[in-house]
């Protein structure tokens, strides 16, 4: 793998002229991840951080009673495992590939740390990102306290169709290769529940899906 080549992919590491990132490419360790692998767990020592290559992985937490929730399904040209530049000593979340296998680099974070210190831009640019998960973890809660389960199954649909949906005339097509038990751990419902609520959408004609992918007839229908 060409890691130079792959790290000018990352929106968040844009400000970086060539010379920083050949040195963040040099610090760079590629690694893989098989399929419903665990790239790191809760509790080890949050001494690096990730940069996500190819493949789809989830982050989440376990409840005291074993239930797995998910925070955020993350893919290609994402960073994660970050929050040890915030201080963060040991993990408080696990990362694990989904269905397929996963690549990504692996950088420490006093490397990164070096790097961000000669470049106010992507300082700041960390500083939003950090911010924009915040926010999304608040929105998340306050969905989980608010909403009723249809409603939270919805604004995933929405939400997924937006960020990586594609428009065929009407109609918006979303390849997610998510379980429906992957998309109950997501609203905070049971799979019976999500399956029921998934096929009574499908017998209004909002939605049609497989085991793949979602098709939404129309996003101005779907509610």
């Amino acid at each position: 793998m060409d890691v130079l080549s792959v790290l000018q992919r990352y929106p968040l590491l844009s400000s970086l002229s060539p010379a920083e990132l050949s040195q963040l490419a040099q610090v760079a360790e590629v690694r893989t991840a098989h399929k419903h692998g665990f790239i790191y767990l809760a509790d080890e020592p949050s001494d690096y951080l990730c940069l996500l290559v190819q493949g789809t992985i989830k982050i989440g937490i376990y409840s005291p009673d074993g239930r797995e929730i998910i925070k955020s399904i993350l893919h290609p040209y994402t960073i994660f495992g970050e929050l040890g530049l915030t201080g963060e000593c040991r993990r408080s979340e696990f990362a694990c590939a989904m269905n397929q296998e996963v690549k990504y680099c692996v950088v420490r974070m006093e490397d990164f740390r070096r790097i961000i210190q000669q470049n106010f831009e992507l300082a700041q640019s960390i500083m939003l990102f950090l911010g924009e998960r915040l926010r999304k973890a608040e929105r998340q809660w306050e969905s989980l306290i608010l909403k009723d389960v249809r409603t939270r199954i919805v604004e995933f649909l929405k939400e997924s169709a937006g960020a990586r949906g594609r428009q065929v005339g009407y109609e918006t097509l979303v390849k997610h290769g998510l379980t429906q038990q992957d998309i109950a751990n997501l609203v905070g419902a049971s799979r019976q529940t999500v399956t029921a609520i998934l096929n009574e959408l499908r017998k209004s004609n909002l939605i049609h899906f497989n085991r793949n992918s979602i098709l939404i007839r129309d996003m101005d229908k779907l509610n």
